[in-house]
């Protein structure tokens, strides 16, 4: 039935990275003609092209958007990266012409019940820990599939999905943008400012957060952070059964997560389950505590068993670029937190730590505040080291230096590499080195994968 909804179908994809290629593929081998459109010049593309050389109904327009693709589409999907401000979405949109993305058609045709996680911070962490979760409580016939915005578009893995399966997808704000499709599950762990660059307004960037529960339906379970402003401020939007997560207690008769002393408990309305102690959590800073308030939400809204659950959040030891341990050198703890791209989720990771720091800041900014966290530096931080595109602007942030307050030292580097190389004649033993920079790594890398593996490599070659 899917085969015949996309036999001839004129299908316009924004944007050839791996969502637009993923979606390419699923569509060209469904029987569509697929046009795949990218800025970038030929030269840049070729691994891209060779990809997906087997399938001769792709069409490939590199090099810039011209207006006159959509004189011959009958749909344009947009990759996450592609704003929809670009002059050839607009027009798509003036002439009517239908809008998708991977995810929504993902949703649309996944035979499972899909779990979908969004949050301005901590949601890769929360999704890989529901996906390990889910493969722990599967039967060993059935099978759990992770992805999405981490890892692979779930759409590559569609083909094999049986009904009785589960998908656990991470969902950005890029993607649910568009989206009219939310899944049986969803969960959001907060809405702070981010991406204020690519939505214009914490408003805009909100609503498009709120997609992911906008059309769940009555059997559905929507997941809400009840002591993050940004997302409680959703609540009146649940179309589901709602159940909540955070420090205190919910009221009476609203189901939710919480800790009690240094237990993590569920409350079914009346009563308390403890399930999991502070001490069982592997995981730095209370934002991690929170993560797994979550997680162990979701496991309640989809009924697993919570003895494998526990034993899950109890081996777990973070995903790499999240306050990743690199390496112990001259008594000094280096950590990488590169997936830490605005100004709150530095904040978050500084205060998982008690000792002193050494804090390296930089790369390119997303039009977000820094005030916040330029005060939180000033109380904890006692070395700060700048560096890339966005090091003035949070140099401004910091203010002048003062004479024997935090932080007692204020460098600015043209690179990380030099950064890296800063800290290691700044720090001293019992410091922690902390990359957590606070923006984006697009100024120096292709993403923040590329930024912490390059940050592993400097630490690792220190003499």
């Amino acid at each position: 039935m899917m085969t015949q909804r996309w036999q001839g179908q004129r299908v316009l994809i924004l944007g050839a990275a791996r969502q637009g290629l993923a979606l390419a593929r699923y569509l060209a081998q469904r029987g569509a003609v697929v046009t795949l459109n990218d800025q970038r010049p030929v030269e840049h593309m070729e691994a891209a092209r060779q990809s997906l050389r087997d399938l001769p109904n792709i069409q490939w327009v590199l090099g810039g958007h011209p207006i006159s693709l959509l004189d011959q589409t009958d749909l344009v999907c947009v990759s996450g990266g592609v704003p929809l401000t670009l002059p050839i979405v607009q027009e798509a949109m003036r002439r009517s012409i239908p809008l998708s993305n991977d995810s929504q058609i993902f949703l649309e045709e996944a035979p499972c019940p899909v779990i979908g996680i969004t949050g301005s911070a901590g949601k890769t962490t929360t999704t890989t820990l529901v996906g390990k979760i889910a493969e722990r409580v599967m039967e060993p016939s059935h099978r759990a599939w992770v992805g999405g915005n981490i890892g692979t578009p779930l759409i590559s893995y569609l083909n094999e999905m049986q009904p009785h399966d589960i998908a656990v997808m991470e969902l950005s704000s890029f993607q649910l943008e568009l989206m009219t499709r939310s899944p049986h599950i969803a969960a959001i762990l907060n809405i702070t400012p981010n991406h204020l660059d690519r939505h214009g307004t914490f408003e805009a960037y909100q609503a498009a957060k709120a997609h992911i529960i906008q059309h769940q339906n009555a059997t559905d379970f929507a997941i809400l952070n009840r002591e993050d402003e940004g997302a409680w401020a959703l609540r009146d939007q649940v179309q589901g059964q709602l159940i909540t997560f955070g420090f205190k207690r919910p009221p009476r008769g609203e189901p939710g997560t919480c800790l009690e002393g240094d237990r993590l408990c569920w409350w079914d309305g009346s009563g308390l389950q403890p399930l999991l102690t502070r001490e069982d959590i592997r995981l730095r800073g209370d934002h991690n505590i929170a993560n797994v308030l979550a997680t162990l939400a979701v496991v309640m809204a989809a009924g697993w068993d919570t003895t494998p659950a526990r034993e899950v959040i109890r081996e777990f030891t973070g995903v790499p670029h999240r306050l990743e341990l690199v390496r112990i050198w001259r008594g000094i703890a280096w950590y990488n937190d590169s997936i830490a791209t605005a100004p709150e989720r530095t904040a978050a990771a500084i205060r998982a730590f008690d000792e002193p720091l050494v804090l390296l800041l930089g790369g390119r900014d997303k039009n977000l505040p820094w005030e916040e966290l330029a005060r939180l530096i000033h109380q904890r931080v006692d070395h700060v080291i700048v560096f890339g595109e966005a090091a003035e602007k949070i140099l401004h942030a910091l203010g002048p230096q003062q004479a024997g307050q935090r932080p007692y030292t204020l460098d600015h580097c043209t690179t990380l590499e030099e950064a890296v190389q800063t800290a290691a004649r700044v720090a001293e033993p019992g410091d922690v080195v902390l990359l957590s920079p606070g923006c984006t790594s697009f100024d120096a890398f292709r993403d923040f994968e590329a930024r912490g593996e390059a940050f592993r490599q400097w630490v690792k070659q220190l003499p």
